[in-house]
């Protein structure tokens, strides 16, 4: 891997102070295509992802390294792994996942957390590894020409909280963003990638033990673990997007 040259996707920053270096992995060539055209060339990179990750949990290391997915990350990354792994050589200290908001983006979100866990929990650690924030909810005034979105909107409990304020919520198109696709680079930008108007959730594993067996149990090769907890926790879903 260290012989490896910069993955030919990736669209790196011309910062190379990595305190000031971030990375956001995005979900496919759409999404990407749109936040390279949003981003800070200066200081943020952009590396889309082609499809789901391997799910390093189930396949080894050798299998897991031969996937060009894989070893591009962890080259654009700089760290290496394993005995080698020196997170001294990372090149960017805000690792951000940009994944879209569905089921599919949830599972792509899910296997990326699994490999920084499984390969580089240090980064973890360390305070590197972030989840991006995009808005679920644009609200539009209904016949207006403008195609401006008055409001975004970030989950349902806001959602139903801004509703319940407005005097004419008839007035109001509410569109439900699936992808990052779907917005423009200069929504995409204003909403999730601007650095004093985003949200970030900083990944942190605060009980190793507790995060090595949720991991294990819904991302190992038993298939048993994860029907039991389907199960056990099929009552507990309010919004199922299938």
């Amino acid at each position: 891997l260290e012989s490896f040259s910069m993955p030919g996707k990736l669209a790196d920053c011309s910062c190379k102070d990595p305190s000031l270096s971030e990375i956001f992995i995005v979900e496919g060539d759409s999404a990407g295509g749109s936040a390279k055209q949003a981003r800070d060339r200066k200081h943020q990179a952009i590396m889309p992802l082609r499809g789901k990750i391997l799910n390093v949990e189930r396949a080894g290391q050798n299998r897991a390294l031969s996937s060009e997915t894989i070893s591009s990350l962890i080259t654009a990354i700089g760290t290496n792994i394993g005995e080698k792994f020196d997170a001294s050589k990372a090149r960017y200290h805000r690792i951000i996942i940009m994944t879209d908001a569905d089921v599919d983006g949830a599972h792509i979100r899910c296997l990326l957390l699994t490999f920084f866990y499984r390969y580089m929990p240090d980064l973890i650690r360390l305070g590197y590894v972030y989840c991006a924030q995009p808005p679920l909810f644009g609200l539009k005034k209904k016949n207006s020409r403008s195609p401006k979105v008055e409001k975004y909107i970030f989950d349902e409990k806001a959602l139903k909280q801004h509703m319940s304020e407005l005097a004419d919520p008839e007035k109001y198109d509410v569109q439900r963003y699936k992808g990052l696709g779907e917005m423009d680079p200069e929504q995409l930008w204003e909403t999730t990638m601007e650095p004093t108007n985003r949200t970030l959730v900083r990944v942190s594993i605060d009980d190793a033990a507790m995060a090595e067996l949720v991991v294990t149990e819904l991302m190992g090769d038993q298939v048993e673990p994860r029907k039991q907890f389907i199960q056990n926790h099929a009552k507990d879903v309010r919004y199922l997007d299938i």
